[in-house]
């Protein structure tokens, strides 16, 4: 097994096991903002904005993928569930090592169900950026 994907399982593990203390109320600031940030960003897919999905995600992710048509390609391959989701449900946000977590239910474009794990990363400036998408598959909406 690759390194990244042993620290994908690894985080995931983390994550998943976090005590309810941890967890954020659905109704507060951050987490409108990172549901905010999420829709923003598929929406830019939807439109095949490049440019704004880009965006929206951290310097080191910029870095990683160099330009906005690198980024859009790579996310059209590895997460076609993110790229064309028919169906988004938001679940709860956690509070972890790597910083808060957003979960996030999709029922992808060939009808399968989804879970994204959005980590999002505050810059020098205040505002937040997804520095992050582990997703696996689901099998449906948590409880």
């Amino acid at each position: 097994m690759r390194f990244r994907q042993l620290f994908h399982l690894v985080a995931l593990a983390t994550i998943l096991s976090l005590p309810a203390s941890l967890v954020r109320a659905d109704g507060s600031s951050e987490s409108r903002t990172f549901r905010q940030i999420i829709q923003n960003q598929m929406q830019a897919f939807q439109r095949g904005d490049a440019t704004s999905a880009f965006g929206l995600a951290t310097r080191t992710l910029q870095k990683r993928y160099q330009s906005p048509d690198v980024f859009i390609e790579m996310v059209k391959r590895g997460y076609p569930p993110v790229y064309r989701p028919q169906s988004v449900t938001f679940g709860k946000i956690k509070d972890t090592d790597f910083g808060p977590v957003q979960e996030v239910y999709l029922i992808g474009p060939k009808g399968q169900n989804w879970l994204a794990l959005y980590s999002f990363e505050q810059q020098d400036d205040g505002a937040w950026k997804i520095s992050g998408c582990y997703l696996t598959k689901s099998s449906g909406l948590a409880a």
